[in-house]
């Protein structure tokens, strides 16, 4: 079953209630966090998390791009988010983050960046529930989808097999009709879509295409049938 999660990023900040009305049948919120620091742009933080827990029924699934994530996870649990992801390149202690992220009851979710490869993490994979391999250089949204990472969504798609896990894998950039049949049939279950949804005039209905065309993708794709 495919999940689309359309990304605030690419919202209306001053109308953020509004917006995440728009995307009713939306799986989950993609909430992006940056810090200025781990990438070249700053977003929101934990208030607006908060805030925005308490205005929509869609749970948030949390992307934080930021350093010291060990330290600074916990506090979107708290704050509402049903799912926290941190950075492989950022975390001092990943398998213990995640078991902490999951001790108060959010999915524990790695991201990688494009440049870092799944293998080494093989033996972590059974600490989350979800990865995510960026599918963009992370930091700013609207940029064009890098087809370079599509062996390594297949690549992880394969490790999971092995290991029998029921992993969710996200990508997220650039995500779009135009690409989302690729990420599908390479193995991706769960997609970020920001413009692609936002900056559709209706962006229900956009989720709505998303959707079936990842379903369709995965229905004929190889990993899917040996699932």
């Amino acid at each position: 079953m495919a999940q689309i999660n359309p990304s605030i990023l690419s919202a209306d900040f001053a109308r953020l209630a509004d917006e995440a009305q728009a995307v009713r049948g939306a799986d989950w919120l993609h909430v992006d966090v940056m810090d200025n620091h781990f990438v070249p742009n700053l977003t929101l933080g934990v208030p607006i998390v908060e805030s925005l827990s308490k205005a929509t029924d869609t749970p948030l699934d949390c992307h934080l791009m930021i350093e010291d994530p060990d330290r600074w996870a916990p506090q979107y649990v708290e704050a509402g988010a049903g799912s926290v992801t941190f950075h492989a390149e950022a975390a001092a202690a990943p398998v213990r983050l995640a078991r902490e992220i999951r001790a108060k009851g959010a999915r524990a979710s790695m991201a990688l960046k494009p440049a870092t490869p799944i293998e080494p993490y093989e033996d972590l994979l059974p600490e989350l529930d979800m990865l995510l391999i960026m599918t963009v250089e992370p930091g700013f949204g609207g940029q064009s989808f890098l087809d370079i990472m599509l062996p390594k969504i297949r690549r992880t798609r394969e490790l999971i097999a092995k290991h029998g896990l029921e992993l969710w894998l996200q990508v997220d950039g650039g995500v779009s009709a135009a690409t989302i049949e690729r990420c599908a049939e390479a193995g991706a279950d769960v997609f970020v879509a920001g413009s692609a949804v936002y900056g559709a005039d209706d962006p229900a209905e956009a989720v709505r295409g998303l959707r079936s065309l990842a379903e369709r993708a995965t229905a004929g794709a190889p990993w899917a049938c040996a699932h």
